[in-house]
């Protein structure tokens, strides 16, 4: 199932000379270089999301043996509204586009539409099951749970696919700040760099001995806590073209891992060529040549900000109502005073203040401030389109029907359109032409019916958006079919009009069932045929057995003269007959 070429340590071996391996390494520490600056802005906004609404998705600095990283990082989270906004915005695409309880996308091949059951289509059924068997049983949706988060938060989302023996796919989700991207000729992201760290027991098992530098080495052998240490990696996913030429043409892609620190400038972790892009980076929206995309929680960054300082305000005005700043007499200073339940201050008032708040007289605007906070996290909640997501819990006094549930997902899905439209191209796509090639390259699909060989195969995504689109086609045919039964009661004949079969399998298409559940059309016709001839028995004995039995009521039957009705028919019975 192997589809890479992967470069082992004696590089020589291979017509590899330190020349080029440098030349290498200058080419990646340079790009990484100038991908680390144009990302700089993007980097510094990236902080700001991460402070107020997901701090845990975001690496400020990629350093090696931090000893804080599970201290506390939210101090900027009073209020989670921004936080769980993002969560249900995610939580809601995720069932929306790639749920793991419901099928979301078919297989087409042009020309082969029409026949549900042709076998065509159902080799197409067969590899979008099978496919759906590796998302099932790898760690894909836990992953595309994370891109949908990360896309809600940062706009960006990577995610890296790679071939696994046991799952057939890996993915990882890189967080924001390890890594960097750059857009290709048709504004999509074609280029991947990222810094993460590997501790020294982590890079032997996954690299070998013989691929690590001298350091790491050393340190593996040394044992005890130094292979607990972390070494800072570098990784790059490009476009196979350019020079230095180290992988084979036929590989669209190259990766390479290296210590990013160590000096010794020939020396990689890893080379390797792919066949297709081995990473999808969807985007929420994108303005020009950007290659890091835009997202809702952009948008509902100061809403956010506001939102904590109010809730700030709010909690300080409490706080002095519950426990006010006194203010006392100058003759009560040094003497025993209390503001605890049960306790005795004793003083002398006489044109004095005595002993009472500071604001006496001053009632802040507490409920005015409750308002303006709830509007706040309104805006919050529609910028992260919860308004749509939760749909059901603003609306529980209204009726839920099946109609009702149809209707508002539809109007869900469509506010949503550019955004599904833009995950289908950058996320959908890639995953599922990732996975089809590497699953047929390791054989783990049906061989393809003949007549299909070198015709590309057409991905319909069965989202609810689609599914909405789709719902709008299947209720034409019903209402057709409607109008034909009330015709029929006025010309019997309009029964001929419409072609059965095929809107039988166009209305199974549309509702994205199984080609199997289908009859193929030359089964149909031999079950068609067949009771046709059953019929035609059926009839000709039912004629012979009343013809059989008019015979014996004729011939029961007394006409006079001592002769039956038949005698009198044929003559037979009457003096001179025959």
């Amino acid at each position: 199932m192997v589809d890479t070429v992967t470069l082992p340590a004696s590089y020589q071996a291979r017509g590899m000379d330190a020349k080029t391996l440098k030349a290498l390494r200058q080419f990646v520490d340079q790009r990484l270089f100038a991908l680390r600056e144009d990302r700089y802005s993007w980097w510094q906004h990236w902080a700001e999301l991460a402070r107020y609404i997901l701090p845990r998705r975001y690496r400020w600095l990629v350093t090696t043996n931090q000893q804080a990283r599970g201290q506390e990082i939210n101090q900027y989270i009073i209020d989670s509204t921004g936080t769980v906004a993002a969560r249900v915005l995610s939580a809601g695409m995720m069932s929306g586009n790639t749920s793991p309880t419901r099928q979301w996308f078919n297989l087409r091949v042009e020309g082969y539409g029409s026949d549900e059951t042709h076998p065509v289509n159902v080799w197409l059924s067969e590899v979008r099951d099978r496919m759906m068997r590796v998302f099932q049983e790898s760690n894909f949706y836990n992953s595309a749970a994370i891109v949908y988060q990360d896309l809600a938060v940062f706009g960006t989302a990577p995610m890296l696919i790679h071939e696994n023996f046991e799952n057939v796919i890996h993915c990882t989700n890189p967080c924001a700040g390890e890594y960097y991207v750059a857009n290709n000729d048709k504004m999509q992201v074609g280029v991947f760099y990222r810094e993460f760290t590997q501790t020294v027991a982590q890079l032997i098992e996954w690299f070998g001995e013989e691929n690590v530098s001298e350091l790491v080495l050393r340190m593996w052998n040394q044992g005890g806590a130094e292979v607990q240490k972390e070494i800072l990696i570098a990784h790059a996913i490009e476009p196979n073209r350019g020079n230095p030429k180290v992988i084979p043409e036929k590989f669209s892609y190259r990766e390479v891992y290296w210590e990013r620190d160590s000096t010794e400038q020939e020396k990689f972790l890893s080379i390797r060529g792919y066949h297709e892009e081995p990473f999808a980076c969807p985007r929420w929206d994108i303005s020009g040549n950007d290659a890091y995309g835009r997202s809702p929680g952009m948008e509902a960054l100061g809403d956010i900000k506001q939102l904590q300082m109010e809730t700030k305000r709010k909690a300080q005005i409490i706080d002095k109502i519950a426990n006010p700043p006194m203010k006392a007499d100058a003759e009560l200073q040094n003497k025993p005073s209390s503001t605890l339940p049960g306790a005795v201050t004793y003083l002398v008032k006489k044109d004095g203040v005595g002993f009472a708040p500071v604001y006496e007289n001053y009632r802040p605007p507490v409920q005015e401030l409750m308002l303006d906070i709830q509007d706040v996290r309104e805006r919050i909640r529609g910028s992260f389109f919860n308004d749509l997501f939760l749909m059901f819990q603003q609306l529980e006094a209204e009726p839920r029907s099946a109609t009702a549930v149809d209707a508002r997902r539809e109007e869900k899905m469509i506010m949503l359109g550019p955004v599904l439209e833009r995950l289908q191209t950058e996320f959908h796509d890639k995953v599922i032409d990732r996975v089809f090639a590497i699953m047929s390259r390791g054989k783990l699909l049906p061989d393809p019916p003949q007549e299909i060989e070198n015709k590309p195969i057409q991905v319909e995504y069965q989202s609810m958006l689609a599914a909405a689109q789709k719902a709008v086609e299947t209720a034409g045919i019903e209402r057709m079919y409607q109008v034909v039964g009330n015709m029929v009661g006025v010309n019997p004949d309009i029964r001929h009009k419409p072609n059965w079969e095929y809107s039988l399998e166009k209305y199974s298409a549309l509702l994205g069932n199984d080609p199997r559940l289908l009859v193929d059309n030359d089964t149909f016709k031999e079950l068609v045929e067949g009771d046709r001839k059953q019929q035609q028995q059926a009839g000709a004995i039912a004629g012979a057995q009343g013809a059989a039995d008019t015979a014996k009521t004729l011939s029961e039957t007394d006409v006079g003269g001592g002769i039956n009705a038949i005698q009198a028919m044929l003559g037979t019975g009457q003096e001179g007959g025959v």
